[in-house]
């Protein structure tokens, strides 16, 4: 059911050998770069069209009636209505402790620079909606955009042919929840494209985020520079570093639990215990077949991206988990705070027996979107700092530029640019004006 790699003993690179999803992101702009273009032209009858075409509904109206959200609202079940708050509440009471304040340098007398952290003025906030329902990912984009400050939040969804061309109930009724207006029956390459160059009573946004397909991700590729994204997803990961400490079923439960989402999902359990290897494995063949999604779970640890990978040591361990970046990470391991001390590629950590992936995906109060494919080595998962601009703010009086005027004179000559000193040495050759 899932492939073992022995590691152990090896000199390889990880990297070279560690198993991944392969995804062509490339190969699909060919596919999205013609639905852009005819967004881009027509607009909302292109995402209808498109929409109608590639999921074969037609929703009565590309924004979502108030009325409609409403009534999802009204009709959540309780359950998942407590369920959802609570979730909400733990993302803000995260989310608002990330909070960037401006700071001021007094760099020398009479000259500071300020930082001042400026909201993206409005977010695309993309919700998938293929072979699940993810409420959750509008929890984990709204909320650190509302904490972020950002003034205009639109959210876009595809269309469902069982609920009247609108998208999921309680994807809608989360939406309602967090106080947002503005929504969209629309999904995949064309929402991307709505987004970025507007279309009907949508107008073009600064930055889209959120989850999709690989044609989502290759849209988002397409329009990036006209609109900032938050990064290029890819499938899930899962990543386990276990020992002899580490309960079996845990260890496999967890992994079947990421393998749920999609065929191409990652599940690695890395360890230095052959007999907790043989023994996940044989939970494994247990209880996937006894889950709902046994045929989807079966197939995603079945594939090239899942192995039980056997490992020296945890140091060795670790070496694999920094090399692979997975984008979320469990320590079942004896200390696992201390094991957790050296990780440095990863979007998130779970500590412990009692940490698993799926708290996190709903009510850890940490986010869930998370790098993929290795981008954990050089990228943050969604946060409040997402949706922040920098913006620097330099203050010198004459007194603090005459002091430097020198030095500044002597770099533009290093760098051939004479004008850049000139422009400063012509404000002492003067009286200044009155």
């Amino acid at each position: 059911m899932i492939a073992r790699l022995d590691l152990r003993g090896s000199d390889a690179d990880p990297r070279d050998v560690l198993p991944r999803a392969d995804v062509d992101v490339t190969a699909a702009l060919d596919t999205v770069r013609p639905i852009v273009a005819d967004v881009r032209e027509r607009g909302e009858a292109a995402v209808l069209d498109w929409g109608e075409r590639l999921d074969g509904v037609r929703p009565p109206s590309l924004r979502v009636p108030a009325d409609v959200l409403r009534a999802a609202l009204g009709g959540l079940d309780a359950q998942v209505r407590a369920g959802l708050g609570e979730a909400i509440r733990r993302a803000r009471r995260v989310h608002e402790d990330q909070r960037r304040e401006p700071s001021t340098t007094r760099v020398v007398g009479g000259g500071t620079v300020t930082q001042r952290w400026v909201p993206v003025e409005r977010v695309g906030l993309y919700v998938p909606g293929g072979r699940a329902v993810y409420p959750s990912s509008v929890v984990m984009n709204v909320v650190p955009a509302q904490v972020a400050g950002v003034g205009s939040l639109a959210v876009a969804s595809p269309p469902q042919r069982e609920h009247g061309g609108y998208p999921h109930p309680t994807i809608l009724a989360a939406c309602a929840l967090l106080g947002v207006e503005e929504v969209y029956a629309a999904g995949g390459a064309q929402a991307v494209a709505m987004f970025a160059h507007g279309a009907g009573e949508c107008t073009p946004v600064a930055m889209v985020t959120g989850p999709g397909n690989v044609y989502v991700t290759a849209a988002k590729r397409l329009c990036e520079g006209r609109i900032g994204i938050d990064a290029e997803a890819g499938p899930t990961e899962v990543m386990v570093l276990a020992d002899a400490s580490a309960d079996p079923v845990h260890v496999a439960t967890d992994l079947i639990s990421q393998a749920e989402h999609d065929v191409l999902a990652a599940a690695v359990l890395v360890t230095d215990d052959p007999e907790l290897a043989d023994a996940v494995a044989a939970e494994l063949a247990v209880r996937v077949p006894a889950t709902k999604y046994g045929a989807r779970i079966a197939e995603a640890l079945a594939g090239p991206q899942s192995a039980l990978v056997l490992v020296d040591d945890l140091q060795a361990g670790l070496a694999v988990v920094n090399a692979y970046g997975p984008e979320h990470l469990e320590i079942q391991t004896a200390d696992a705070a201390r094991v957790a001390a050296g990780v440095r590629n990863a979007g998130a950590v779970f500590l412990g027996a009692w940490s698993p992936v799926s708290l996190g995906d709903y009510c850890a109060g940490s986010n869930h979107v998370l790098p993929t494919g290795g981008s954990a080595w050089h990228s943050s998962g969604l946060s409040v700092q997402t949706f922040l601009r920098g913006v620097q703010v330099i203050d010198y009086d004459e007194a603090a530029l005459r002091e430097v005027s020198g030095h500044v004179v002597a770099l533009s000559h290093a760098e051939d640019l004479p004008a850049h000193g000139e422009a400063v040495q012509a404000r002492f050759e003067r009286p200044p004006l009155s």
